[in-house]
């Protein structure tokens, strides 16, 4: 099902794999700002309480992965990050932390 919304349009066209999922019509990467304002947009759309930001993508991805059980450092490569501290905020509050800790 992604892959059908990935690789087609409102129209039913469908487009080849891209390395992009945010991109425009032309198969382009949309601009940052553009993703911003989708982001934002959608967020009031929803009606959220909350002003909702582009970064909060990368939190939804962070956070199941450390309540999983992902290691630190896989999480940490998947995301992109340079530094190991800008990854730990996700797994210090890990519902699954210790989970296993004294298995053998």
């Amino acid at each position: 099902m992604i892959k059908n919304f990935l690789y087609s349009d409102s129209t039913g066209r469908d487009y080849p794999a891209s390395p992009y999922v945010f991109q425009s019509s032309r198969r382009a990467p949309l601009a940052h700002d553009t993703i911003v304002g989708v982001v934002e947009r959608a967020g009031e759309l929803a009606g959220l309480p909350l002003r909702v930001h582009a970064h909060m993508l990368r939190h939804g991805t962070g956070y199941p992965k450390a309540n999983r059980g992902t290691d630190t450092r896989t999480i940490q490569s998947y995301l992109g990050h340079n530094n190991i501290q800008h990854t730990v905020r996700y797994t210090e509050l890990a519902s699954t932390k210790f989970q296993g800790l004294w298995d053998d």
